[in-house]
């Protein structure tokens, strides 16, 4: 384990550089004090890897750790992490620029169905202007089916059927599930930035 955390400076150097650029946040600035820890709503679903502990990673250089492991998957962007920050720094920046990384490297998401939801919200969004229940629905458990289907786990498949039935069953009665195809003005324009945020390889800033 020791190792694991001695310091490659060339590999240290230009990931921190990276992330720094396309995240906008100052990793140098963490002094470790966890308070970003102490109020994140998933750290128990993380294991080891607090948001603390990503970005003491990256500046180690340890490459492969910062591009796959459960934080940057079930990181929820509540940007916590940043409000208790003492340096301002928002982590959930962090994470989102280290997933778009993961996936331009082909790793394969530790957390499948994350990653399901976030390609499927994404692209309805961008094609729609808003998302559409049916059609991301349809999608994310389409990506789900295919996942199970490859390691021939049909009782999950099963499962998330009966488990989505239900679930669109209260959403009906609630009339909270749509049928229709909703759009919004100015998708075009949703389009344009998308394409300019993926040219440009840069993570949107939340305001």
């Amino acid at each position: 384990m020791e190792s694991e955390r001695e310091f490659d400076y060339e590999t240290a150097r230009p990931l921190v550089q990276k992330i720094m650029e396309q995240s906008g946040q100052n990793l140098l600035a963490c002094y470790q004090c966890r308070r970003c820890a102490s109020g994140c709503p998933v750290g128990e679903e993380t294991g080891y890897v607090t948001p603390d502990r990503l970005i003491r990673m990256i500046v180690l250089g340890q490459r492969d750790d910062v591009l796959n492991n459960q934080l940057v998957w079930r990181c929820v962007s509540c940007y916590t992490c940043g409000t208790r920050c003492p340096n301002d720094i928002q982590t959930a920046r962090i994470t989102e620029t280290v997933k778009k990384m993961s996936k331009e490297n082909h790793i394969t998401p530790i957390t499948p169905k994350v990653d399901h939801f976030h390609s499927s919200f994404v692209k309805a969004g961008v094609r729609w202007g808003r998302v559409n229940e049916i059609e991301f629905i349809n999608s994310y458990e389409i990506k789900n089916a295919i996942t199970d289907l490859r390691h021939l786990r049909f009782k999950e498949i099963f499962k998330e059927m009966a488990t989505q039935g239900g679930l669109g069953l209260r959403m009906l009665r609630k009339k909270r599930l749509h049928f229709g195809f909703q759009r919004t003005k100015g998708r075009d324009e949703i389009k344009r930035l998308y394409k300019k945020a993926g040219d440009r390889s840069v993570v949107p800033k939340a305001h």
